[in-house]
């Protein structure tokens, strides 16, 4: 069991490594992307934050079409099964989101039923969930993610035990949004206040009396200045500074904006990522904004397709280089190319139109509110792709997380 966590880990830190490190170990910039790569190498995201009712929209996922998409916390890969798709690749260098892609898989298909499923991974707060897990899962699953869930942590707690304490409180993220409730408390502000609006004109009134002063502290104004202070959010130092640059105010600026959007466009009876971000949690009741997978009527349709979805420990690129011509329909890349250099770009979408059919389609999302690509890659690489601006901005505006700058679709000329 040890050798198959130790594994996981090695692979974990080397593919981090490769994709992070770019500047001398004792150089300034080298010593923070090591404390990016130590920080993302253990779970980040029990959630993932891209929409995935505005991935659908835009990948026009339907019967046949080969998905490949980076994993992180599972949400979007588990979500696209509603729309139909012949199989769904979800690829991560991090592999204990590997394990927790691997482990709703399990639970999916071999629960009873949706109450079951959910009191795990929606509410993910009972003491029952551990006994489900040792009565029904963990024999089931493969080596390495039954090596992951059962190691033990600090006083000789199991990982699986995060199930049991609000799994969505723990991870990377969920340190990190809860060391902001902390923060805001400490300065006499209260995060949760926004969710108790029953219009969005009160969400706004809310949220500029009672949580939008936060950025005005001095404290609070030079913590952001360290790239360090958002390694929770999942944003290395590359992506720091092009997020930074976004407004001539600076990073305060730039995630004020960010946040007054995601508490105050929309409806947060309708918008589980403000929920996650104010509450900590999915809204309570019979009705909540939830990911689709997550949805009782969504639930049989999700466990008979999970059998399409494979994870795999491997970089995005890898992967395509391995596979075969005019492969794949619809790639899905989160914001992983702000962390690359021009090489990797170029690297990544030779493979990516090497492996595409005609008519693919191609999502990303940038932190700052940029094209990314034009000047970057090799212009006749470029030139195989369209470049959907009007549609971009469009599905940007409707994303409900909100914590990006800019969204962009690219579709295979020819088709």
């Amino acid at each position: 069991m040890r050798h198959s966590t130790d594994a996981v880990r090695k692979t974990t830190d080397a593919g981090l490594k490769a994709a992070v490190h770019r500047a001398k170990p004792l150089s300034r910039a080298g010593l923070l992307e090591r404390m990016f790569t130590l920080a993302f190498s253990k779970l980040v995201y029990p959630q993932i934050w891209e929409d995935p009712i505005v991935d659908m929209k835009a990948l026009q996922i339907g019967p046949g079409c080969q998905v490949i998409a980076i994993a992180s916390g599972g949400c979007n890969v588990l979500s696209y099964l509603t729309a139909d798709p012949a199989g769904v690749t979800a690829v991560d260098l991090n592999g204990a989101h590997i394990a927790l892609g691997r482990l709703k898989i399990c639970a999916l298909q071999n629960l009873p039923d949706h109450e079951t499923f959910f009191r795990f991974f929606g509410r993910a707060d009972a003491r029952a969930n551990i006994g489900v897990y040792d009565q029904r899962l963990r024999a089931l699953l493969d080596p390495a993610t039954r090596a992951y869930w059962d190691q033990r942590r600090a006083f000789g707690r199991r990982r699986i035990g995060v199930f049991a304490h609000n799994v969505y409180r723990h991870g990377v993220l969920g340190h990190c949004v809860g060391a902001g409730h902390t923060l805001a408390r400490l300065h006499g502000l209260d995060p949760s206040v926004v969710l108790r609006a029953r219009t969005i004109e009160e969400q706004r009134a809310l949220y500029r009396e009672r949580l939008a002063p936060i950025f005005e502290k001095p404290f609070v104004r030079w913590l952001m200045k360290q790239p360090a202070s958002l390694y929770g959010l999942g944003i290395p130092p590359t992506q720091y500074k092009a997020l930074a640059a976004d407004s001539p105010k600076g990073i305060a600026d730039v995630l004020s904006q960010r946040l007054e959007r995601l508490a105050c466009e929309f409806d947060v009876a309708d918008n589980y990522f403000a929920w996650q971000a104010f509450g900590r949690r999915y809204a309570p009741g019979p009705n909540p904004s939830l990911p689709p997978y997550l949805q009782k009527d969504n639930f049989e349709m999700v466990r008979n397709r999970s059998d399409r979805v494979r994870y795999i420990q491997r970089s995005f690129t890898e992967i395509l280089r391995d596979s075969p011509r005019v492969s794949f329909d619809r790639y899905a890349l989160l914001d992983a190319q702000d962390w690359m250099n021009d090489a990797d770009l170029t690297s990544l979408w030779t493979e990516i139109t090497r492996t595409a059919r005609p008519g693919a389609r191609v999502i990303f999302r940038t932190a700052a509110d940029e094209r990314l690509l034009p000047g970057r890659l090799p212009e006749g690489l470029l030139a195989r792709w369209t470049y959907e601006e009007e549609a971009s901005r469009e599905f940007g505006l409707q994303d409900r997380s909100s914590i990006y700058g800019a969204f962009h679709l690219y579709v295979l000329k020819g088709a």
